[in-house]
């Protein structure tokens, strides 16, 4: 027992293609495919936000205490 030939990956093979069919295999494949290049992408655009992201929310957090304060000196105004 070596392992597995090149007789039975075929024999495999052949019973998924029976089972399944080609056009189901194609669109299996393709949406694996489109699966791991989203993952790709993610991951390469979490890597380069970080910093973008820091100071995005760090001015919107600025703006957004500023206009509370705004916001509170008008009531105590009214």
């Amino acid at each position: 027992m070596a392992g597995i030939s090149i007789w039975q990956l075929l024999i495999i093979a052949v019973i998924v293609i029976l089972l399944f069919g080609t056009k189901k295999l194609r669109n299996m494949g393709t949406d694996l495919g489109s699966a791991v290049k989203g993952f790709k992408k993610a991951v390469s655009d979490e890597n380069e936000k970080p910093a973008d992201a820091l100071a995005d929310k760090s001015a919107s957090a600025e703006g957004q205490a500023k206009t509370t304060a705004e916001k509170e000196k008008e009531k105590d105004q009214a």
